[in-house]
């Protein structure tokens, strides 16, 4: 079931809001490795934000998750780096940055083209 721990704002490169998202919060080991594996459904306007203690290459998979997803990686600097649109469900396939990340953010498949969110965007988010 979701949580909400926070708001989520992905920005154009002006800084106008594109759209908001509310968001659960993976800042540890095991909220991390959990994410969002077994759940059946996401809100639309609702997310994950994974939250890393150092900036580097990450890589994502989606054994168990049942939600096709966009996987968006954002730099320390709060810029999106690359988006892995439409990452199918059950996939052991890596689902790899290529840049270096600091925060993965997780949405429902399709978020990102339907609401014009593109790499170089950036995000902001704040925690209740």
């Amino acid at each position: 079931k979701f949580k909400n721990e926070g708001n989520l704002k992905f920005l154009s490169g002006d800084g106008d809001v594109l759209s908001e998202i509310k968001i659960e919060i993976a800042d540890n080991f095991e909220k991390r490795e959990q994410g969002l594996m077994h759940r059946k459904s996401m809100g639309d306007d609702e997310g994950m934000i994974f939250i890393f203690p150092n900036e580097k290459r990450q890589s994502f998979w989606m054994k168990n998750t049942h939600i096709p997803l966009d996987i968006i990686f954002v730099n320390a600097k709060m810029e999106i780096v690359h988006i892995a649109a439409n990452c199918q469900p059950y996939s052991t396939n890596s689902i790899p940055s290529f840049e270096y990340a600091k925060y993965v953010v997780e949405v429902n498949a399709g978020y990102c083209k339907k609401h014009g969110i593109n790499d170089g965007n950036s995000v902001s988010f704040q925690r209740f």
